[in-house]
C-alpha cells in the first residue's frame, strides 16, 4: 500500500495541506476528486516522493520514505511513477519520443530498446512517431509516450494526475484502457486524479472527494 499519514504541505505561511491521510492499495483504481487548486496535485507529487511535506509520513508497502526525489533509495524511487497533466511541460523537449520513453530504464542501467518499441505499441504509438521531437507530435501522441514512460519500470504504484485533461475522447478511453490493463496484469495500485467526475466514477473501483479528508 502507498499510503500518506497526517501528511502538512505549506507554500508559504499558506497549508495546501493540512494533516491529510490517505491510500493507494494494490490491485485497485483509487479515484480523487475535487476542484482545481484544491490540492490534488500537491499530494501526487507527495505520494510520488517529489515533493518533501512539511510534517506526516508516507510509506511504500510499509517501508516509510526517508529520501525524497533522488535521495529517495531506487527501489522506493522506481516502485512509484507519475504521469502528469501537462506532457509538454514534462518532457526534455531536445529528446525523440522514443528516448523519452526510454529514459527511466537508461537511468538505472536498463536499457533495452525492443522494451521501448512494445511499450511504444501498447500505447498506440505507431514506429514512424518514435523519432519525433515533442514540437512535432500532438498533445495526445506526446501523453501516449508519458505514459509509456511511466510503466517502463513496472512501477507497483501509478499515478495519474488528471491524465486525460484536454485530450479527444479516443485517446482519452484508450490511455484509460491500458492503464486498466496494467493493473490487471500487474496488481499495481493506481492513483487516478480528476476533476472529472463521471471519468472517475466510470474508471475507478472507488471515489474520494478531496473535501472528504482535507481539513
Amino acid at each position: 500500500m502507498l499510503e500518506a499519514r497526517d501528511v502538512t504541505v505549506r507554500y508559504g505561511r499558506r497549508a495546501v495541506l493540512d494533516g491529510v491521510g490517505f491510500a493507494v492499495r494494490p490491485g485497485r483504481v483509487t479515484g480523487l476528486g475535487g476542484p482545481s487548486g484544491c490540492g490534488k496535485s500537491t499530494l501526487a507529487r507527495v505520494l510520488a516522493l517529489m515533493l518533501r511535506p512539511a510534517s506526516g509520513t508516507v510509506t511504500v508497502d510499509g517501508r516509510p520514505v526517508r529520501g525524497w526525489r533522488q535521495r529517495a533509495s531506487r527501489e522506493l524511487r522506481t516502485s512509484v511513477a507519475l504521469v502528469y497533466q501537462q506532457p509538454r511541460l514534462a518532457v526534455d523537449p531536445r529528446l525523440t519520443l522514443a528516448e523519452i520513453i526510454a529514459e527511466p530504464r537508461a537511468a538505472v542501467g536498463r536499457p533495452a530498446p525492443e522494451r521501448t518499441g512494445a511499450l511504444a505499441a501498447e500505447v498506440g504509438l505507431t514506429a514512424d512517431l518514435l523519432t519525433r521531437r515533442p514540437h512535432e507530435v500532438s498533445d495526445g501522441q506526446l501523453q501516449r509516450a508519458c505514459l509509456a514512460r511511466a510503466l517502463s519500470l513496472e512501477p507497483r504504484y501509478l499515478i495519474c494526475d488528471e491524465m486525460t485533461t484536454m485530450l479527444d475522447a479516443s485517446t482519452q478511453a484508450h490511455l484509460v484502457a491500458v492503464v486498466t490493463a496494467y493493473r490487471d496484469r500487474t496488481g499495481a495500485g493506481v492513483l487516478a486524479i480528476s476533476h472529472d467526475d463521471v471519468l472517475l466514477n466510470r474508471w475507478a473501483d472507488s471515489v474520494t472527494k478531496f473535501d472528504q479528508f482535507s481539513r
